[in-house]
This record gives structure tokens, C-alpha cells and sequence, in this order.
């Protein structure tokens, strides 16, 4: 029905489908927003639009028990009433101001030095988990760069054999980082012009992210280690280059952040790849 929650869910649904074929939305959220809004549709789908904060509160409540459930239905719900305002569909924004449930910050499993290892005894050199895994941790990619990435974003600058890319994430600075040597060792088996590093045992591409995080969740069961995911590497990497002394903005250069919350200062340019080698230098001491 025209007006209805429904309604607006489907409107702003298609709305991200061409952000998406556009290469500006990530394809991950928007299979979650698709999640989250059946979800919303069964609840209230049938009234009206104009949803009271107090209905959006409750919902958020009665989803108490998946803490980050509850808070990306108020995100994903927040962000559908600010397009709708943005195209008169509707006058106000009835979830700004709702805050959140889980206030962990905790997020994916940060891998111990343990870990790695226990996945690398289960998964030695020369199988595509191994290459994945190194992929993962020496250059902090995540899942959706790490499917594309490959020997056409290898580069030399100063004698230093380097790989370069635009991370997907929007908002991510573009990263310029010197490849160490457990890195170059694991890709030369793969690295062919036009062609990612990670290719199935079939030979062809994961073309999402969820084909290749789905495949590493197998990677990581069949190594006993439950519970941890790619994204938990990325931290990995960087609480082992902050243990290793380096400062916040030299993993602000690796791992493509623009912003340090607290000073809110940008590094750019050469200055970003001189933060980079210098924290890679130190990530290089991690016995591999």
C-alpha cells in the first residue's frame, strides 16, 4: 500500500539497489538492509509511514537480546527516513536521536599470535587459506578489497616492492603499503595480470564478499577456530603494529582511516606511505 512502512521500505530499497550498481553502496549492507526490513515489515509493515519515535524504541527494546541486531534496525531505519526527508516523502526523521544498545565497541575477535598459528599449522603454504590468511595480515584489507586484489595493484616506488589500492569501505583513503616477504611468497603462485590473488580450488573468482567469508569460516572450523572471521585479522594487524610501538597514525595509514577521533588530523599522500613503511617495517618482525 502506498504510505506505508512497507511501502517506504521497498521505495528506499531500490533506491540502494542503483547505489549499488553504481559502485557507491556497498553490496554487504545492502543485503543486511534487505534483512532488516522484511524484519521491519512483519512488524509494521501494513501502517503508515510515519512511524512515532516511541514504535521505533520498541523495536529496538524487543530486539534487546541481539544487541547488534536492534542497532542496525535503528540504523537501517534511521538512514530510510532520512532519504524519504530528503525526498518529501515524509517531514521529519522519527529515529534521529535513539541511541544505541550495544555499547561493546568489541565488534569482530581480534586473532591472538595463537591463533594465526593454529591456523597456520592447519593451513600451510601453498593452499589458498594460507594465501587468504596472509593476505589478510599483511596488508589489513578487508573481505570486500580482499577478492579483488591482485598483481595488478603491484607497484615499485624507491626500490620498494609495494601494493596500492581504493578500499570498497566508503570514505576509505587509498592505501600504499611495501609487500614483506611472507606476503610476496604466498601471492607469486597466483599473481597473473587481470586475475585476484584468492581464486577457488575450481580456479575461479569469489565474486562477493560473502562467497569468500563464508569459504574462510570453513578455513577457520576446519582449524578450530570458532567464532573468529577476517575482520578479526584486520584488528589483529593492528594491535600487533601498536604493540610493536607504532604510533595511531602510522596504522591509520595501513589500515585506510582518514580521521583519528580524537584529533580529528588527516595524513595524505606522502606522507601516508612514509607512516606505511615505517609501520610495515615493524609489522615484518612477527615471525611468519
Amino acid at each position: 500500500m502506498k504510505g506505508s512502512v512497507a511501502w517506504l521500505t521497498y521505495k528506499h530499497l531500490e533506491a540502494l539497489e542503483k547505489l549499488v550498481e553504481a559502485g557507491i553502496f556497498s553490496p554487504l549492507t545492502l543485503k543486511k538492509r534487505v534483512g532488516l526490513f522484511k524484519r521491519l515489515r512483519k512488524i509494521c509493515g501494513q501502517y503508515p509511514m510515519e512511524m512515532p519515535t516511541s514504535e521505533i524504541i520498541k523495536i529496538r527494546d524487543d530486539l534487546a537480546a541481539k544487541p547488534a541486531t536492534a542497532d542496525s534496525m535503528v540504523e537501517a531505519i534511521r538512514s530510510m527516513f532520512r532519504w524519504a526527508c530528503e525526498r518529501d516523502y515524509c517531514d521529519f526523521n522519527p529515529a534521529i536521536g535513539i541511541s544505541t544498545i550495544d555499547r561493546s565497541g568489541g565488534g569482530a575477535k581480534a586473532w591472538t599470535l595463537d591463533d594465526l598459528a593454529k591456523f597456520r599449522k592447519r593451513h600451510p603454504p601453498g593452499t589458498t587459506a594460507y594465501l587468504a590468511l596472509t593476505l589478510f595480515m599483511f596488508t589489513a584489507c578487508r573481505i570486500s578489497d580482499a577478492i579483488k586484489l591482485g598483481l595488478d595493484d603491484e607497484f615499485e616506488r624507491g626500490g620498494v616492492h609495494a601494493i596500492g589500492w581504493q578500499p570498497k569501505k566508503k570514505g576509505s583513503a587509498y592505501i600504499e603499503i611495501p609487500m614483506l616477504p611472507p606476503l610476496i611468497n604466498a601471492t607469486r603462485a597466483t599473481a597473473k595480470s587481470g586475475s585476484p590473488y584468492i581464486i577457488s580450488a575450481y580456479g575461479k573468482i569469489y565474486r562477493t564478499p560473502d562467497a569468500l567469508g563464508q569459504r574462510f569460516r570453513k578455513w577457520c572450523d576446519q582449524a578450530g577456530l570458532y567464532n573468529l572471521s577476517s575482520h578479526g585479522i584486520r584488528k589483529a594487524a593492528g594491535h600487533l603494529l601498536a604493540q610493536a610501538g607504532c604510533s595511531q597514525y602510522q596504522i591509520m595509514a595501513i589500515h585506510g582511516h582518514t580521521q583519528a577521533k580524537t584529533s580529528e588530523v588527516y595524513t595524505k599522500g606522502v606522507e601516508r606511505w612514509s607512516l606505511s613503511t615505517d609501520a610495515m617495517a615493524s609489522l615484518g618482525k612477527i615471525e611468519w
